[in-house]
């Protein structure tokens, strides 16, 4: 049973939270404006297509090898932008059948059910903090603290690790949303097959290699762990502002994760759409400097998560 573990223990700091920003500056940072949405969409589609083009038209390895990194984080693009339907953020008003049909075309690209990412996700908010309860790191976090395992995360791995990640939590969810996970994950996986096939019967098994193995299964792993070790691996577990990594605001990662390194900002205020997240990071700097709380750079969670190999949760400027 969850318990809303993250909600019974941030009482007090929500409502310094909510003292930090003013009720209208809060309204408007709120505010889902849905061709700014869409804007975003476009130009994740406008890279891969042309990442496609330039990869399939040259062989040169420093044009097409760039071609399959920026296809590979354009993938993991499109679950931010599920990420974005899932807490409402596309439009004004809710729109169900838009955002039922938004989710299916978002998790499409990587593979996953739309149903188990909403399920899963939600759970995270309700119960980050709990070791059990919260579905990531209960499921999906490292248990095994050696590099060569951190690593593996990293590479093809991943897949067969977070499959089992989320078929182990989806044994607590009622049969019928069991059954809608089974079924999404058949049309991905039927979906994904027949593309493979097609390209390698179209382009090639070079041209695949390009625009489909090297992206999906060698890139798409390494954008995931970037993204992931700076949400909430480094954190004061003492202090409940702190069970997120606080990042610094970055204008590289901010166009490559589409805002999602904000992510400390987001359990704050799940609602705000993820362009307003780089104004919200700045609004609350003094709320910051009251706690204490350092911002990191990718550089150096990265240092401390392979290289220093500290231990997933915990504190590690201790």
């Amino acid at each position: 049973m969850k318990t809303k573990y993250y909600y019974k223990h941030i009482g007090a700091f929500r409502r310094e939270l909510r003292n930090e920003i003013s009720r209208p500056v809060l309204k408007e940072l709120h505010q889902a404006v849905w061709w700014k949405h869409f804007a975003i969409e476009l130009r994740q589609v406008f890279l891969a297509a042309a990442a496609v083009f330039l990869a399939l038209r040259f062989d040169t390895l420093w044009i097409w090898l760039p071609c399959s990194i920026v296809i590979g984080f354009t993938v993991f693009g499109f679950t931010v932008l599920l990420h974005e339907v899932i807490h409402n953020a596309v439009f004004a008003k809710k729109r169900p059948r838009w955002n039922s049909f938004l989710g299916w075309m978002y998790a499409l690209p990587s593979g996953i059910s739309r149903t188990q990412f909403t399920r899963w996700h939600l759970d995270h908010h309700d119960e980050l903090g709990h070791g059990l309860h919260d579905p990531k790191r209960a499921h999906l976090t490292p248990k095994i603290l050696k590099r060569w395992y951190k690593f593996l995360y990293m590479t093809p791995a991943l897949f067969p690790i977070y499959f089992r990640a989320a078929a182990k939590e989806a044994k607590t969810y009622p049969p019928a949303v069991q059954k809608q996970i089974r079924f999404e994950r058949l049309i991905t996986i039927a979906l994904h097959v027949f593309i493979m096939a097609g390209l390698i019967g179209w382009i090639g098994g070079w041209g695949f290699l390009k625009v489909y193995a090297i992206p999906y299964f060698f890139i798409f792993p390494i954008a995931f762990t970037i993204n992931r070790v700076g949400q909430h691996y480094n954190i004061n577990p003492k202090d409940v502002a702190q069970w997120t990594t606080l990042m610094e605001g970055n204008w590289f990662w901010d166009f490559v994760f589409l805002y999602s390194n904000y992510h400390l900002e987001h359990h704050y205020f799940p609602a705000v759409p993820c362009y307003n997240l780089p104004q919200l990071h700045k609004l609350l700097q003094p709320l910051y400097i009251r706690h204490e709380m350092k911002a990191h750079s990718y550089g150096e969670v990265l240092y401390g998560w392979f290289i220093l190999n500290q231990a997933p949760h915990t504190h590690w400027e201790m």
